[in-house]
């Protein structure tokens, strides 16, 4: 809703483009920033304690945004804001995935999940559209009602749990990883302001590294560290983590591309524009409920390759289709249907792998680990887009210069897909090599277990 409110908050409060830019970014500064303190917080403090507070910020925050008329307080709402969600969004998914077992429950749970999920992110883009037409404050105000609903029903329905007995004393692993992730994420959405190579880029990469250096070097020495590095060496959890990259990275990219095409060249309105990328919201929400089910039977691992093989075709299409004017009909609905369908094959697949097979204890790490993921992925590929997104008018037709920016995107698609490809090909290689299961072979003398083998 805020995305496509941006306009009409900038002619009111006689915002630059600079200033508008962070009311975005400070959203994401804080989310992305500080999401994986969140979910280990919920493990070591207790889930629903974390989520209710941090719900209640949530709501203070947004009340604060539609309230004021300076911008200075209007950024400090939306980096607030997002501090909230990045506790509330890693401590709902470690709710969710330590409240229902492992397995088919599990699975049905994370497709309704992603249903909320895909019909929030698509209802917002049409109530952006309307309510900026009554009055931009409205898509600060709209979200008050729905998380104290949300507060009230958490608090009667979310099971009672109890803080961690050890782990929660690891006050320099915290400081230095909520230092060294806000500087990270800081440094990747300001570098197209500042450029690349200035000072203040370079020196805040240079000090979110050394935090992050330091934040390993403590973890590895402390009796109960905040975060455990042994997760990062199951090798299903970092192809579900690199799979949400490609993921969130190459569509929230693409959606930019197609904002400014469609508002700035093509001069589309807001709902107009939001109606015309609908299409794969309602695909999400109207096939995630079936992921559940498919999952149980079928694993994980041919819905990641299918999320990312449709993809990757959806961007293929839109590039091979596009020309210099692309067709809404013959070239963005497709492509649309076809991100939907990435991303109703993933994001529960994404999830459910993810977190699967990870203690109890560590749930709030894993969804923590892979929603960071997501958002610090997007946000660097989407610096890099805007970098490469440059020569755009009011009125311009031609698609050209949007190009090199969906090249990137489509690479990056191709390159989940191949993150999850080549391991399912050496699966079956070595399956093959191995031969069909034959359960006598082991009563046999050798020399017949060799004849069977030939």
């Amino acid at each position: 809703m805020v995305g496509v409110a941006l306009p009409s908050i900038g002619d009111e409060l006689d915002l630059s483009a600079t200033s508008l830019q962070w009311i975005v970014n400070g959203y994401v500064l804080g989310y992305g920033g500080l999401m994986m303190l969140g979910g280990r917080t919920a493990d070591l403090l207790g889930r629903r304690r974390v989520f209710l507070i941090a719900l209640a910020v949530f709501a203070a925050a947004s009340l604060l945004g539609g309230l004021v008329d300076s911008a200075g307080l209007l950024i400090a709402s939306r980096f607030i804001k997002g501090l909230a969600a990045a506790f509330t969004a890693p401590t709902a998914l470690s709710i969710l995935t330590t409240t229902f077992p492992e397995g088919p429950a599990r699975n049905r749970a994370l497709s309704v999940f992603s249903v909320f999920g895909a019909s929030g992110y698509s209802s917002g883009l049409i109530l952006g559209g309307l309510l900026t037409s009554v009055g931009w404050r409205w898509t600060f105000l709209i979200p008050v009602p729905l998380a104290l609903l949300a507060l009230v029903g958490g608090y009667f329905l979310i099971p009672r749990d109890k803080p961690a007995d050890s782990g929660g004393h690891d006050i320099v692993g915290a400081v230095t990883l909520s230092g060294g992730m806000l500087l990270a994420v800081y440094t990747v959405v300001s570098a197209p302001e500042h450029g690349w190579t200035a000072p203040l880029t370079l020196g805040s990469i240079l000090l979110a590294a050394i935090l992050l250096i330091t934040f390993v070097i403590v973890e590895k020495r402390i009796a109960h560290p905040l975060v455990r590095f042994g997760i990062l060496r199951v090798g299903t959890v970092v192809r579900a983590n690199l799979s949400m990259v490609a993921l969130m990275g190459s569509y929230m990219s693409f959606q930019f591309v197609m904002t400014l095409y469609l508002q700035d060249g093509l001069g589309w309105s807001a709902l107009r524009m939001a109606l015309g990328l609908l299409p794969a919201g309602l695909v999400v929400a109207f096939g995630s409920p079936f992921m559940g089910r498919l999952i149980n039977r079928y694993g994980t691992p041919p819905f990641l390759i299918a999320s990312m093989v449709s993809l990757s075709l959806g961007y293929v299409w839109f590039l091979t289709t596009a020309g210099t004017t692309p067709s809404y009909a013959v070239t963005t609905l497709p492509a649309m249907l076809l991100l939907g369908g990435g991303f109703a094959f993933g994001f529960s697949a994404i999830m459910a792998q993810a977190t699967e097979g990870i203690d109890d204890s560590e749930q709030g790490l894993a969804s923590g680990l892979v929603q960071t993921s997501g958002q610090v992925g997007a946000a660097l590929i989407l610096a890099v887009v805007t970098a490469l997104t440059t020569g755009v008018t009011a009125g311009d037709h031609d698609f050209g210069p949007f190009r090199p920016g969906v090249n990137l995107v489509t690479g990056v698609a191709i390159a989940g897909l191949l993150v999850n490809l080549i391991p399912a090909l050496l699966r079956t290689r070595r399956d093959n090599e191995r031969g069909p299961a034959d359960p006598g072979a082991f009563d046999r003398p050798p020399a017949e277990r060799e004849t069977a083998k030939l």
